[in-house]
């Protein structure tokens, strides 16, 4: 849902926060547009790789032509729920922007044994998600997590949460 949430976060903030280098690699899961995937390349440089990852194919072929064959962003069709072709232990950030609400109980088991899967040992995890609380958008606030409620749904280590926009926080996780 990257389309929905540029505009509305503080980047600089989660940029910052994510103490990206040249070099590594990045997952942008569920990365809509891909807006994030592009300020992420542009930091790992040349010698870095950045995945952006999405199920949805238009966005996803809208990325591919706008980033042409030159880019260190490989863009594709798939979903963080199921098995990706990433090779184990191959990724030092996995970024989740406005997408975790979505997953049932079942998915989120199922995207926590994937996130396992491909980062490397003591990588990091970043979600971010709309405040449990009434705003002018987003899901119904049932649907939405309390970053207490997320550190409790997942067996990653919680390591901060930071306010990334008027109605969003960003929930920072290692792998264990």
């Amino acid at each position: 849902m990257g389309k929905f949430s540029e505009g509305l976060l503080n980047d600089e903030m989660i940029l910052k926060n994510l103490t990206i280098c040249p070099g590594q690699t990045i997952l942008d899961a569920g990365c809509g547009n891909g807006y994030m995937a592009i300020k992420f390349s542009k930091l790992v440089g040349d010698t870095g790789k950045i995945y952006a990852l999405d199920s949805d194919r238009g966005l996803i072929a809208n990325l591919r032509k706008e980033i042409g064959k030159k880019s260190n962003i490989d863009a594709i069709v798939g979903d963080i729920t199921k098995r990706t072709a990433l090779k184990d232990a191959s990724v030092d950030l996995v970024y989740l922007s406005t997408v975790f609400h979505i997953f049932p109980d079942t998915e989120i088991v199922c995207f926590e044994n994937e996130i396992n899967r491909i980062l490397k040992p003591k990588a990091q995890l970043a979600i971010i998600n709309i405040n449990k609380e009434d705003s002018p958008f987003g899901p119904p606030v049932e649907m939405r997590y309390s970053p207490e409620e997320l550190r409790q749904k997942l067996s990653f280590v919680p390591k901060k949460c930071i306010d990334v926009g008027k109605h969003f926080y960003m929930q920072l996780f290692i792998k264990r």
